[in-house]
């Protein structure tokens, strides 16, 4: 299992390493035992103070074996020594040793999301994912195969991550797929997008799939595939291109609302299920939402996927529906209580 940037196979030379001095002290312990009749405690200092070569006294006087089997003891045991020190002494320079602690301390931290989102890539349409989510409190799981990013990654302490091959079900079931609610994938591959919505989708149906893609044939192949929503940068950017040329100040307004960081006015999309009995059944008019608690309905999804922009006065809610709602964070918060508290 590769879930972080060590496994067993990192700490190889240092358990090499560890097995190697411990074989060489019960060697050497058990040898003055046998050949020189010391004690234990004397038998064990003498093997560390020949294989340290710090030059303390000997114990006791050593007969003619025993000093052969000292000087052997001396030969085979400081290229094994100074190997040990050598190791122990890289992965702790290095960071390996720190590394593993950091990598073990977010894992500990993802067995206890749910609810969380996955992004699978860390480049930048990724990387501004994640940004926006961490903006609206979402927790986020990131999912890396490139060593160097995630180096990179390990630098913010409040980044969650797992490096692996996201197509592999190892790699989503250790960031707890079962318990998402979404992934995205944004890789710059649309071949390898299609293998994690292929995976993602296998491992958990009800999960929402947002993929990245390049090329626009791509766009049916990642929806048959599973995925919810297929997003396309380049046709994007053309898109806004031209309308900035066009319509730059719909541009600029939309951006201001949707994009760019602002406490003063945003839209948010609220599910109306569960909402208190009291609105069931009514018009928007008839709510007075508007009154209320100074929010506007800009527009709602329907229980058949239908969209309604600007919404007439008229049209009745259910609580299958989605209301999309513009305001501030305080009439949003107002909205929400008459919603789903009032009586």
């Amino acid at each position: 299992m590769k879930t972080s940037g060590l496994g067993k196979e990192n700490f190889r030379p240092v358990y090499m390493a560890i097995v190697l001095l411990m074989l060489i002290v019960i060697v050497g312990t058990t040898g003055y035992i046998l050949i020189e009749k010391f004690t234990f405690t004397e038998a064990f200092f003498m093997t560390v103070i020949t294989i340290s070569t710090v030059g303390f006294q000997e114990v006791r006087p050593l007969s003619e074996f025993g000093q052969f089997f000292t000087a052997f003891l001396i030969v085979i045991s400081f290229g094994i020594f100074a190997y040990a020190v050598t190791t122990l002494t890289r992965y702790i320079v290095d960071g390996v040793l720190r590394n593993y602690l950091k990598d073990n301390k977010v894992k500990t931290r993802i067995e206890k999301l749910n609810n969380h989102v996955i992004v699978v890539g860390y480049g930048r349409n990724g990387q501004q994912a994640i940004e926006e989510l961490k903006k609206l409190k979402t927790s986020v799981v990131i999912v890396e195969n490139k060593e160097s990013i995630i180096k990179t990654i390990r630098e913010n302490a409040d980044l969650l991550y797992i490096q692996g091959d996201a197509t592999e079900d190892e790699t989503l079931d250790n960031a707890r797929i079962d318990h998402a609610k979404a992934l995205i994938t944004a890789l710059p591959n649309d071949a390898d997008n299609l293998f994690v919505v292929l995976t993602a989708r296998a491992m958990n149906p009800d999960i929402t799939i947002i993929s990245r893609a390049q090329n626009f044939n791509s766009d049916k192949k990642l929806r048959s595939a599973g995925a919810t929503n297929v997003i396309m940068p380049t046709k994007i950017g053309g898109q806004r291109m031209a309308k900035l040329v066009t319509q730059p100040d719909i541009v600029d307004f939309l951006e201001y609302i949707m994009l760019r960081e602002s406490e003063e006015v945003y839209i948010e999309e609220i599910s109306c299920k569960n909402m208190s009995a009291q609105f069931a059944g009514k018009s928007i008019g008839e709510w007075s939402i508007r009154s209320i608690t100074g929010a506007n309905i800009l527009g709602m999804k329907t229980a058949d996927n239908n969209y309604i922009v600007n919404p007439s006065p008229k049209v009745k809610i259910t609580d299958n529906d989605q209301i999309f709602v513009l305001g501030n964070p305080e009439q949003i918060g107002k909205l929400k209580k008459v919603l789903f508290e009032s009586k």
